[in-house]
């Protein structure tokens, strides 16, 4: 069986393991700090304690999580990291896999699909694992950024170039 777009699913499947990967990152984050909903937990000071008289799914939980799950006692800001890692990733993504999805339908020419996708996922990584690492600017975040700059102003120039040669 031959694939219609057949570099841009494979860059699909890479970013879609990598959202998942992040997304784990944040849930376990969450159940350390305990933090269910925000980022700190001054966002979270006017909820209930859940602890006080959990329900049976809350107790399930925390009996869980006291078991396999080290938990933190104090708030360092890598929930907060870990969430704008994860959200920034699903900020730019999808217009990155687009521009291959598209440029792959107009028939571009595949080195150019590769160099795309894969700038795009090695400048993801670097940009979650700069952000996650450290509060404020990085050499792993700016590669990050940089790399799905790049993305966006080839991606487009390409787009803008393919379509007008079809009209």
């Amino acid at each position: 069986m031959s694939a219609l777009i057949p570099v841009s699913t494979f860059f699909v499947g890479c970013h879609g393991l990598l959202a998942l990967g992040l997304s784990y990152q944040v849930v376990m984050e969450r159940t350390r700090t305990r933090i269910w909903h925000g980022a700190t937990t001054g966002d979270i000071a006017s909820q209930p304690d859940y602890l006080k008289q959990p329900n049976a799914w809350a107790a399930l939980i925390e009996k869980l999580t006291q078991q396999i799950i080290v938990t933190k006692g104090s708030d360092d800001g890598v929930l907060q990291r870990t969430i704008r890692a994860h959200g920034n990733f699903i900020e730019y993504v999808p217009l990155g896999l687009l521009f291959l999805v598209a440029l792959e339908f107009m028939q571009a020419s595949t080195g150019l699909l590769w160099l795309l996708g894969t700038t795009l996922i090695v400048s993801r990584i670097f940009h979650a694992w700069g952000v996650i690492e450290t509060y404020g600017p990085s050499p792993k975040r700016a590669i990050g950024f940089f790399g799905t700059w790049f993305v966006y102003i080839v991606g487009s120039a390409a787009c803008l170039y393919y379509s007008l040669q079809s009209f």
